[in-house]
């Protein structure tokens, strides 16, 4: 087997309403898919994380055409081959991003060869679902945001979630009275997490942490900068909420040293940035020797939700007693037609669950009338 041809589809979907969080607004979104194909005629998809243009030409330019020619399921080979490849332009960040992309469709390939799930191909899942936690309460423009939090804390537990994110990032006395707010709508029995978006100097964060401590969190996000260990280790040292973080972050190399000195408690590398699926199970395992938590980061279309799931499915498991822990994964429900149209059926949702699908490879098929409904001009 080898692969035939490679193509990047850059996508992009206006949003009926724009929303924002602490960094950014957003009137559009973006995604760019890698799609493999091999002599004998098996496709796998890919999603590269971040700006869909540019991971698109690297794809297109530079790094797809080394994957010509090579055994898609040599997934270790053909992941050192890129990395080595684009090592001294990028360790992290849209080369990554793009390595991510090949190297999850690879994967694709590799279990639709053999008729097995991905998670199965990587070890395995002794449960048929995986609890999801909301990740929504983006600041609106169209009304004021309290009203905005309020209902969609009714929505997404009346939806069957028992765990919400919740957006912070508008100063640290507002993000008390809106967080509180929502405690307020949905009861002590629903999990809350907090993501600032790394919005917040470490003293900043200290104050909303202390603030907030009696609102039972599950974590806090991304509380100051996402390059700064000693930030995350100054803020862990003296508040009492579990920390989060890690999308920003790349490689076995880069998740070393946060690692090492346990600066987060939950580690949330996306597959569709940190380098993939194959680089992904490597970061888990790190993870395992300090006993971190590792539940990915998946705010992504269709193909990067589908790829987290099948990686949370099979990544080590913490801690190794008899009651493991509760796996809790990401479920954006932020406006995305590229999660919600690309496919012939996403991810089944069934009661605050995603369903582990039982066909080949991600188990999502694309439409190629929506690549050609969503394809940027």
């Amino acid at each position: 087997m080898q692969v035939s041809s490679i193509t990047a589809h850059v996508l992009r979907a206006p949003l009926e309403e724009p929303f924002a969080f602490s960094q950014f607004s957003y009137t559009h979104r973006e995604a760019m898919l890698v799609e493999v194909r091999t002599d004998d005629g098996l496709v796998g998809w890919g999603e590269a994380y971040g700006p869909a243009r540019l991971t698109g030409t690297i794809v297109h330019e530079f790094l797809g055409p080394l994957l010509l020619g090579q055994d898609p399921r040599d997934v270790e080979a053909n992941w050192e081959l890129l990395y080595a490849r684009s090592v001294d332009y990028g360790q992290k960040g849209v080369m990554l991003a793009a390595i991510s992309a090949l190297d999850i469709a690879c994967w694709d390939i590799k279990s639709r060869a053999v008729g097995q799930p991905l998670y199965r191909m990587l070890g395995g899942s002794h449960a048929d679902s995986i609890q999801c936690y909301a990740t929504g309460f983006y600041f609106p423009q169209s009304e004021p945001v309290e009203r905005r939090f309020e209902r969609e804390a009714r929505r997404f537990v009346a939806d069957g979630f028992r765990a919400m994110k919740i957006k912070v990032g508008l100063g640290v006395e507002r993000d008390v009275e809106l967080v509180q707010r929502v405690r307020g709508v949905v009861g002590p029995a629903v999990k809350l997490m907090i993501d600032a978006n790394h919005a917040y100097t470490p003293t900043e964060a200290i104050a909303l942490g202390r603030k907030l401590e009696d609102a039972d969190l599950w974590w806090f996000e991304e509380p100051v900068s996402c390059i700064d260990v000693d930030a995350y280790l100054e803020v862990k040292s003296r508040i009492n909420i579990p920390l989060a973080g890690g999308e920003c972050e790349s490689t076995r190399f880069g998740f070393k040293p946060w690692l090492q000195r346990r600066a987060f408690d939950y580690c949330q590398p996306d597959i569709c940035a940190c380098g993939g699926v194959s680089e992904g199970m490597k970061i888990a395992a790190l993870a395992s020797l300090t006993g971190i938590h590792v539940t990915p980061h998946a705010w992504g279309s269709a193909i990067g939700q589908a790829a987290a799931l099948h990686f949370y499915a099979a990544r080590p498991r913490q801690p190794f007693t008899l009651t493991p822990d509760r796996k809790l994964i990401e479920c954006d429900c932020s406006e995305n037609p590229l999660r919600t149209s690309i496919v012939r059926e996403p991810i089944a949702f069934v009661d605050g669950d995603w369903k582990l699908p039982t066909t080949a490879g991600l188990g999502v098929e694309v439409l190629p009338e929506a690549l050609e409904q969503y394809r940027a001009g």
